[in-house]
């Protein structure tokens, strides 16, 4: 692998977080449940992350505004928009997989 300068890798990792922003705006046919599920994680773990790095840093950033930054709107705008009932196949899945137990 070619040696890539700091700068490099974090202008590469900086495009490739953007892409899946994108992606996950793209597919709002995907549910967060689904996601827990099969990754692990989803949109606002995500957001979380993001306001985890922003404050380690020491840029103050709300729940609110880092859901917004990865929904492209706000959560609640979203959920509206998008998110259906979990089935009970889907919430017992959570139960069994759920990461943050």
């Amino acid at each position: 692998m070619t040696a890539l300068s700091k700068e490099q890798q974090t202008e590469f990792e900086a495009a490739a977080f953007r892409r899946l922003v994108a992606h996950l705006r793209e597919r709002s046919d995907v549910q967060n449940i689904d996601l827990m599920n099969l990754a692990g994680f989803c949109r606002n773990c995500l957001s979380n992350w993001y306001r985890e790095a922003a404050e380690a840093e020491g840029v103050p950033v709300t729940k609110d505004e880092s859901r917004e930054m990865v929904y492209g709107m706000s959560y609640e705008d979203w959920k509206n928009l998008h998110q259906n009932e979990a089935s009970p196949v889907q919430k017992a899945a959570f139960e069994l997989n759920n990461p943050h137990k």
